[in-house]
C-alpha cells in the first residue's frame, strides 16, 4: 500500500510511493535522485526542520527574561533552525519492526538556542498510513517546534506541476502574517476563494 525511503542526513524522506486509483505506484514527494542534491543548498525537501520550524522574527527571542540572538538566514528573520538546522546534520538511525527511529543531541548553544535538546523522530508504517512522531527533551527552557518539510505532488514526482491540485483544510480561522511571513498576533475568519 505504501513505501517510504528515509535517509539519516536531515532525517529526510526521499521517496513516498503510494498507489493511485488505477493501482499504479508513484512517488509523491519531491526530492533528488542522488545524495549530492540533499547536501547542497536546497528548499528543505523532505527534511526534519528544527529546532524551530518557520521564522523567528529578527532572530531574537526571550526565555526566562534572557534575550537570545540567532543567525539571520532569511532576511530579516531566522528560518527553520538557522544556518545549520536539523536538516543539515546526520541523525542516528535505529531500525524498528515497522519503521525507523532517528535521534540526535543538539548541544547547548547550537545555532544560538539555549540548553541541550535530545530529539527522537520515529517513522512507522501502518497499512496505508505513514505515522511521524516527534519527541524532544530539553535540559532547560528553550523553544522547540519540529516538523517534516516534504513537498507533495499527488500526481507523482514526474508530473510537470500541481496547478490542478485541490486542497481542503478544515479550519474555522487562519493565522495572518506580515510581509516577512511573521504572524501578526491575531486570527482571521475570512478565507480566500479561488
Amino acid at each position: 500500500l505504501l513505501r517510504v525511503d528515509i535517509i539519516s542526513w536531515g532525517c529526510t524522506i526521499t521517496a513516498l510511493e503510494v498507489k493511485d486509483r488505477q493501482g499504479r505506484a508513484s512517488d509523491v514527494v519531491l526530492g533528488f535522485a542522488e545524495l549530492e542534491g540533499y547536501l547542497q543548498k536546497q528548499p528543505y525537501f523532505g527534511a526534519v526542520i528544527g529546532r524551530v520550524a518557520n521564522r523567528i522574527a529578527k532572530g531574537t527571542f526571550k526565555v526566562d527574561g534572557k534575550e537570545y540572538h540567532l543567525a539571520i538566514n532569511k532576511e530579516p528573520n531566522s528560518l527553520h533552525g538557522g544556518v545549520r538546522g536539523f536538516d543539515k546534520v546526520l541523525w542516528t538511525p535505529r531500525v524498528l519492526s515497522n519503521g525507523v527511529q532517528f535521534s540526535r543531541i543538539s548541544p547547548d548553544g547550537e545555532e544560538g538556542y539555549p540548553g541541550e535538546l535530545k530529539v527522537w523522530v520515529t517513522y512507522t508504517l501502518d497499512g496505508g498510513e505513514l505515522i511521524v512522531n516527534y519527541r524532544a527533551q530539553a535540559s532547560q527552557a528553550t523553544p522547540v517546534n519540529l516538523t517534516n518539510h516534504s513537498y507533495f505532488n499527488l500526481a507523482g514526482q514526474a508530473s510537470p506541476n500541481i496547478n490542478d491540485h485541490e486542497v481542503t483544510i478544515e479550519a474555522d480561522t487562519y493565522l495572518p502574517v506580515d510581509e516577512t511571513l511573521i504572524p501578526t498576533g491575531g486570527t482571521n475568519r475570512r478565507f480566500l476563494q479561488g
